[in-house]
C-alpha cells in the first residue's frame, strides 16, 4: 500500500496527539463546581445501586463517544492520505485483421457493388477488428492500410462504390470521371506489358500487406473476382494461395455468377486450400453467408504491453468512518436520557 499524501497522516498526528493531551488535562483536573444546582446530602445517594449504575453507564457511554470522536478523526486524516495499491494489468484484446481484395476490372463491378453495400453493415458493427481494402486489375493498390478507424473505411467503400457506378454507366458529372482516374490509374499500369485481370497477384500482394506476419493474428481476406486472367502474372491464384497458407490466412472468394466451370473449380481450389470457402453471388444469400463465416473464425488474443493502474484504498476505511459517526450519534442520543 502506497500513499499520495503522506504529510496527511503527520498532521493527523499532530492533531491526535494535541486531542490526547488535552484530554488528559482535562480528566486529571478534580472536578470543581460550576454552577448548576446544588444538592444536599449527596452521600446518601451515592450509595444508592440506581445512581451507581447510571455514573457508570454514563462513563462507560462517554468514553465510547470519545474513543469514536477519535477513531473518526484517525481515520478521516488516513482517507485524506489517499492510500493506493498498485496493480500491474496485461492489457489484451481479442483481434481479427480482414482485408477485402477487390477485382476492379469491369466484367467484376455488379458482384464488388453488391459486396460493398452488405460490408458496409459488416463494418459498422466490427469492434476490436482491423479492416484494410486492396484493388487491382494489372497492379495490385493498397487503398486503405489496415486500421480500426471504421469511419474512415466506410468513407472509402462509399467512394469505391460510386466509382464502380459510374464504371457502370451511372457517371453524372465531370467530377465523376476525375473521381475514376484517382481510384484506378493507379491498378492500370503497364496493361500493355503485363495484361489485365492479374488474379494472382492481387490475392498475393494482399496477403503481404498485412503488417507483422511473424505474429500469430487471426488474417482473413474476402477475395472478389471473376478469375478471368488476361495476361501474365507474378503469381498464379494457386501460388497466392499458398502464400495465404503459409502465413496462415484464411481467404473467402466470392465469384461472379458468369465464370466458367474452370474459373470456378480453380478459385474454389485456392480458397478451400487456405481453409476459407467458395461463393458466387448468384446464389441466394451468398454475401450473408460470407459474413457468417467470417463471424466464425476466432479472434486471437493481441497482447498489448502492461499498465501499471492505481486503485484507491478507501472501501475500508470509509465504512469504519461510517460506523464511527452513526455509535457517536447513538451514544450522544443516549447521553441525553
Amino acid at each position: 500500500m502506497e500513499l499520495k499524501n503522506r504529510f496527511m497522516i503527520y498532521i493527523g498526528m499532530v492533531v491526535l496527539i494535541l486531542l490526547f493531551l488535552s484530554l488528559f488535562i482535562k480528566f486529571s483536573r478534580k472536578g470543581k463546581y460550576k454552577g448548576g444546582k446544588k444538592v444536599s446530602n449527596t452521600l446518601y445517594m451515592k450509595d444508592e445501586p440506581y445512581f451507581k449504575k447510571k455514573v457508570l453507564q454514563y462513563k462507560i457511554l462517554s468514553y465510547v463517544l470519545t474513543g469514536s470522536f477519535i477513531l473518526g478523526i484517525a481515520v478521516s486524516f488516513f482517507m485524506l492520505s489517499r492510500p493506493y495499491k498498485n496493480r500491474v494489468v496485461d492489457k489484451e484484446k481479442y483481434s481479427r485483421d480482414i482485408m477485402l481484395c477487390l477485382d476492379i476490372s469491369a466484367s467484376v463491378d455488379y458482384l464488388n457493388t453488391n459486396l460493398i453495400e452488405e460490408l458496409k453493415d459488416t463494418v459498422s458493427n466490427l469492434q476490436g477488428e482491423r479492416f484494410g481494402i486492396l484493388i487491382f486489375n494489372c497492379n495490385p493498390v493498397l487503398f486503405v492500410p489496415l486500421t480500426d478507424d471504421y469511419e474512415y473505411v466506410l468513407e472509402q467503400l462509399d467512394l469505391i462504390e460510386r466509382v464502380l457506378k459510374i464504371n457502370m454507366g451511372f457517371a453524372t458529372s465531370l467530377d465523376d470521371y476525375y473521381l475514376f482516374d484517382y481510384i484506378v490509374s493507379g491498378t492500370q499500369i503497364g496493361p500493355e506489358e503485363r495484361g489485365s485481370s492479374l488474379i494472382g497477384d492481387g490475392l498475393a500482394a494482399c496477403a503481404y500487406d498485412f503488417p507483422d506476419l511473424d505474429k500469430e493474428r487471426t488474417r482473413v481476406i474476402i477475395f472478389a473476382t471473376d478469375n478471368d486472367i488476361q495476361g501474365t502474372p507474378v503469381f498464379t491464384l494457386d501460388e497466392a494461395a499458398d502464400v495465404c497458407k503459409e502465413n496462415k490466412i484464411t481467404v473467402f472468394g466470392v465469384g461472379t455468377k458468369e465464370m466458367s466451370n474452370a474459373n470456378i473449380q480453380s478459385m474454389e481450389d485456392a480458397v478451400v486450400k487456405t481453409g476459407g470457402k467458395f461463393f458466387l453471388e448468384n446464389k441466394s444469400g451468398t454475401f450473408e453467408e460470407i459474413v457468417d463465416e467470417i463471424e466464425k473464425t476466432s479472434k486471437s488474443l493481441v497482447k498489448g504491453g502492461t499498465q501499471v493502474q492505481q486503485t484507491d484504498i478507501v472501501g475500508v476505511p470509509f465504512i469504519i468512518l461510517l460506523f464511527s459517526v452513526l455509535l457517536m450519534m447513538i451514544v450522544t442520543k443516549q447521553l441525553k436520557r
